[in-house]
């Protein structure tokens, strides 16, 4: 023995090596392995031979081992005590690599098998644990340690690259991360202890570690297991804090983002970030521009609590709290920006929105004053751009946070007020206000009030009210015994008597709302316009223009009730009823001087429904003078979704899909439209280039241009099968060309809209015609809105316009069958 103990190390491995790849028995070959065993204890094997002797082991074509057998189980006890009480670290690198180069054959099913067993006996631990204690192995090179890092942040894609689907369910990510989770946990609490107990620890290999997965997004997988357990065991235990705190101290820059995003996504309540992360926001550059800047004004995918847990962490500290004036500033530059405004999607104004609200609602007093001058430029500006929008959500999100910024900043007498319907995103905004709880909300219980409003009276207050009650019912008891015997009129179907009656005769009508001075006689007369119009067909074509002209001048002076409804009812009835003439007059008038916004926003509406009215089939061919029955009245506000919905179905309809049956065409039918459809589009392609005192369509007046191009994409998507829908197509697509670049999200909704109605009307073979000189440049400018516009509903159309371009070119380039 003393002599054998004077051979080197590497001597002996060698032999016991040699001995295990050419001898067959189990004795030596057990003897050799307890050899191997024993070395273990040697740092010069374990350091410098044990991962070379590992991989010798594992790629053995004599692998008695690895057998399973109970007459094994003298060979296989050496094997595996040497396999899992050997450095961990190299292990799991010999195991992995083995895996990724090995051929399907036994030896990669073994080399598996070891694997699970190495994660399921607590190696991940020991690993962990040897790399944080001080004078284990923190010495190795900074490149080894990266590749422990590497490999362990991504067995996962390892395995799964070399097994595909026979990947066991303990290499999946949604197994493997929690159980690293869990063995990051528990070494912490050896961390804990260690500490406690006087010993040096280092925490640089777990940050890289924790760093790395997150990096790879599975940061939910580790946080869903970590929060809970640390933000329990820092809420009582100031040891832990300082750990946690260290922990991410210890967090690589380039991975500072994706930790600290996961951690404060799963964390509930400031209190806890604050426990957790300390002032790593203010001793820490790349957490400050990731929790000021990159959180609040880049990111706008996160719900609201994550901001209310980032903004509280900020105010719940004293250090920190210039930094919450710091994002304040920073928001209120963005939420005044009329650039922001127009180049940013609704859904991250939202965000924004939401982000000055906290911000606010967070400030003393003293600090409001401070930026009381900042914050009311804010609101001025920010108000103003969102009024100018043409988005009705933009317009409401405006005005909510207007009112209140003014409310918080408490201007008697100038405060803002607007008139709004509230919805579930109006209520949440408003609720921001409200005081921020510090507490974890797990800690936090909803409070019940009771709707028992005597529970929250004095007894003597609430004896005494019901005393009164009682004495006044007696009271009025005693008042009404007199009449008991008296029967009460039926009084249900008593109408007000009217001093003025309905007109009879259109020109009694038109004569009303002319001169008449009477606000009884001028509803009368707007309630009856509608159904005379229709009926008496010759007498409206008599004076159809001269009618026209008077409701669209009309005014609601006698605040009449659905005054806009029964003025665009009447309208419509006189298109429909005498179409070439009255759409002449108001396709005329769109463009002309002195007409309001409303005005030629009402005509646009007209057109549309007018349009619709005629595009409905002919059920019968000798109309003659027979009443015109009208369509179903329709929500003004609810206009361009319907129409929407409509070229939505289309596409669908258009659209291939092999789980499908194939879809009927529709059958072309004869309606009033076809032939009148040129008089309703045309016109209104003529002078938009032209600028005016009162009307600029290319300019400031976007409102109007949005609308027209949606109202153009309805007169087209109706014009389907009429005989100048080609004309139609050809013309549009030159004007919606010059817009398509428009820096409102409304027009350029608008122009999609009209590209998509354009591309279901038109043939394709005039379509692919009109567009052979510009296919390329019309599909790449398609492709670049559906990838990069701000706006969500561009992106959609976009790709529903590129869907239908291919269908017209799959369609056009289809060879025709060869009989034979």
């Amino acid at each position: 023995a003393s002599a054998g103990s004077k051979v080197p190390v590497r001597l002996q491995a060698g032999s016991c090596l040699r001995t295990l790849s050419t001898s067959r028995d189990p004795r030596e070959i057990a003897n050799s392995l307890s050899t191997l065993t024993r070395f273990l204890e040697n740092g010069e094997f374990t350091r410098l031979h044990y991962t070379h002797t590992l991989q010798a082991l594992v790629s053995a074509r004599s692998c008695q081992w690895f057998s399973s057998s109970s007459d094994d189980d003298e060979v296989r006890r050496p094997w595996h005590e040497f396999v899992f009480t050997g450095p961990p670290d190299q292990t799991l690198l010999v195991l992995l690599d083995t895996i990724s180069s090995t051929d399907e054959c036994a030896g990669l099913d073994r080399c598996v098998s070891v694997l699970e067993k190495f994660l399921s006996v607590g190696r991940l631990e020991a690993l962990l644990w040897s790399r944080c204690k001080v004078g284990g192995v923190c010495s190795d090179s900074s490149q080894l340690t990266e590749t422990v890092v590497g490999h362990l942040a991504a067995l996962p894609s390892i395995t799964s690259n070399r097994l595909h689907t026979k990947t066991p369910d303990a290499f999946l990510p949604q197994q493997y991360y929690p159980l690293l989770a869990t063995n990051i946990l528990c070494m912490l609490e050896k961390t804990c202890q260690a500490l406690r107990d006087g010993q040096d620890c280092s925490l640089g290999f777990v940050a890289q570690l924790l760093g790395k997965v997150c990096m790879q997004g599975y940061s939910s997988f580790i946080f869903e297991t970590l929060v809970p357990r640390l933000s329990s065991l820092t809420r009582t235990d100031p040891l832990w804090q300082r750990v946690i705190q260290k922990l991410l101290e210890k967090i690589p820059e380039r991975c500072m983002e994706s930790v600290i995003t996961g951690l404060i996504f799963n964390l509930r309540g400031a209190a806890a970030v604050s426990r957790l992360m300390g002032n790593l926001v203010v001793t820490n550059k790349k957490a400050q521009f990731v929790l000021t800047y990159k959180l609040v004004l880049q990111q706008y995918q996160h719900p609201t609590r994550l901001l209310k847990s980032l903004l509280g962490y900020l105010a719940l500290n004293a250090e920190r709290r210039p930094l919450l004036k710091q994002v304040l500033q920073s928001v209120c530059q963005v939420w005044c920006n009329s650039s922001a405004i127009k180049h940013t999607c609704v859904e991250q104004q939202l965000y924004v929105s939401k982000a000055l609200l906290l911000c606010v609602a967070l400030l003393n007093l003293s600090e409001i004053e401070e930026l009381r001058e900042e914050m009311l430029q804010c609101m001025l500006g920010g108000v103003q751009c969102r009024l100018d929008s043409n988005i009705e959500r933009i317009r409401r999100m405006g005005m909510v946070v207007g009112e209140c910024l003014s409310h918080r900043l408490d201007m008697p007498g100038s405060q803002l007020k607007f008139k709004y319907e509230p919805d579930e995103e109006i209520i949440e905004l408003k609720s921001l206000m409200e005081s921020i709880p510090t507490k974890d909300s797990e800690e936090s219980e909803p409070e019940h009030q009771s709707d028992d409003t005597s529970r929250l009276q004095p007894e003597s207050e609430t004896s005494l009210t019901q005393s009164v009650t009682s004495q006044s019912g007696r009271d009025s008891d005693s008042e009404l015994d007199s009449d008991d015997d008296l029967t009460p009129y039926d009084m249900s179907a008593d109408q007000e008597k009217k001093k003025s009656a309905p007109p009879r005769y259109v020109r009694d009508c038109l004569e009303a709302l002319m001169s008449s001075n009477d606000a009884e006689r001028v509803e009368l007369s707007l309630q009856a316009a509608e159904g005379l119009l229709r009926k008496n067909v010759k007498a409206t074509q008599e004076v159809s223009v001269q009618f026209c002209k008077v409701l669209l001048h009309l005014d609601d002076r006698y605040n009449t009730e659905g005054f806009q409804v029964l003025r665009q009812n009447a309208m419509v009835a006189l298109t429909v009823t005498d179409t070439k003439p009255v759409v002449e007059y108001l396709t005329t008038e769109f463009y002309s001087l002195n007409y309001s916004l409303r005005q030629r926003l009402d005509v646009l509406e007209v057109l549309a429904l007018s349009a619709q009215e005629l595009s409905e089939p002919i059920t019968n061919k000798h109309t003659g003078a027979q009443p015109i029955a009208a369509v179903a009245a329709r929500d003004q506000s609810d206009d361009i979704t319907h129409w929407r919905q409509i070229v939505e179905t289309r596409i669908q309809s258009k659209t291939r899909r092999i789980s499908k049956s194939a879809t009927q065409m529709v059958k072309a039918v004869p309606n009033r439209y076809a032939s009148v459809a040129g008089s309703f589009i045309f016109p209104l392609l003529r002078n938009y280039d032209r600028s005016q005192v009162t009307f600029d369509l290319l300019g400031t007046d976007h409102l109007v241009l949005g609308r027209l191009l949606h109202t153009l994409g309805l007169l087209m998507h109706l014009a389907v099968n009429a005989p100048v829908a080609s004309q139609m197509g050809r013309a549009l697509l030159d004007f919606v060309w010059a817009v398509r670049f428009h820096t409102d999200q409304m027009v350029r909704r608008g122009v999609m809209f009209a590209v998509c109605a354009v591309f279901l009307s038109m043939p394709s073979d005039t379509l692919l015609t009109d567009l052979s000189d510009d296919l390329m440049e019309t599909r790449a400018w398609l492709a670049d809105v559906a990838e990069n516009d701000c706006d969500t509903d561009c992106r959609s159309l976009a790709v529903q316009g590129l869907i239908l371009l291919d269908k017209n070119l799959t369609t056009q380039l289809q060879l025709p069958d060869v009989e034979t």
